[in-house]
């Protein structure tokens, strides 16, 4: 069972790339964020006749997530229980649902903005919610993971350069504390370091050639419960998603499973 997280930034202006990327690299399921659309925008069609299935939590022009899945799709939840509101909304950051034989949830962290802006606190009280959230599924019997883009780089090694970082978000004590948390109610991290290359990062900003020079952060991060965990047989990077024209600023993370 072959298993991912992508954040398309947009899945209307990725759909070129996305169709022959589900097909190619023979993906069950895929937990996409940043989907940008409203549900009637988000391309049912185009995924039926692939044979996949989507559930989409999706209000219009910013965030949206979504679980696509060839494997079937069942007891799908949207937003987290107690998730936090901005601005008065429950924003479209979380979406459940189960997949076969795995239960998965596909989420989009909050950014933060900027230390000590209202976002940040919205950001470490989001991921909050989702640990108490995923508790149970957690601690459980059943195949579980937590994909998506979580806006966290959870160390050092996971920047291009720690230093540029220094008084920013994503890289802060309390953000990272908040991920220890999540992994303290029984999730790994199932990517392994180094994989095909020293620095497996997932997002590289548009501007000033970042890809071109791998100025990169890992932040689109798959943690797993144990039986998850045993059963991961691979994981990569898909670089190659990341290069040329109409790409996303974020690159697939890919697992396999052997369950």
């Amino acid at each position: 069972m072959r298993i991912a997280t992508w954040n398309v930034n947009s899945i209307t202006a990725r759909l070129p790339r996305l169709l022959p990327w589900l097909e190619s690299s023979g993906t069950d399921v895929l937990c996409v964020q940043e989907t940008k659309c409203t549900l009637e925008q988000f391309p049912h069609a185009e995924l039926r006749e692939l044979g996949y299935e989507a559930a989409v939590r999706a209000s219009g022009r910013w965030n949206g997530v979504a679980v696509i899945s060839r494997v079937g799709l069942a007891d799908v939840v949207d937003d987290l229980p107690a998730a936090p509101e901005y601005d008065g909304v429950v924003e479209p950051r979380a979406i459940a649902a189960t997949c076969g034989p795995v239960r998965v949830w596909s989420v989009y962290v909050p950014n933060g903005r900027e230390v000590g802006h209202p976002h940040f606190g919205y950001k470490l009280g989001w991921l909050e919610a989702l640990t108490a959230a995923v508790s149970g599924d957690a601690a459980g019997e059943r195949p579980f993971a937590v994909l998506g883009d979580y806006n966290v780089a959870p160390t050092d090694d996971d920047v291009f350069d720690p230093r540029f970082f220094e008084g920013l978000t994503h890289v802060t004590p309390e953000e990272r504390d908040a991920l220890a948390a999540l992994r303290g109610t029984g999730l790994t991290d199932v990517v392994p370091r180094p994989l095909k290359y020293d620095h497996p990062y997932t997002y590289w900003d548009y501007r000033q050639l970042a890809f071109p020079k791998n100025r990169g952060m890992r932040i689109d991060l798959v943690y797993g419960n144990e039986p998850f965990a045993k059963g991961v047989s691979d994981a990569y990077v898909d670089r190659e998603e990341r290069k040329g024209k109409s790409a996303s600023d974020h690159a697939p993370v890919v697992v396999d499973l052997d369950l």
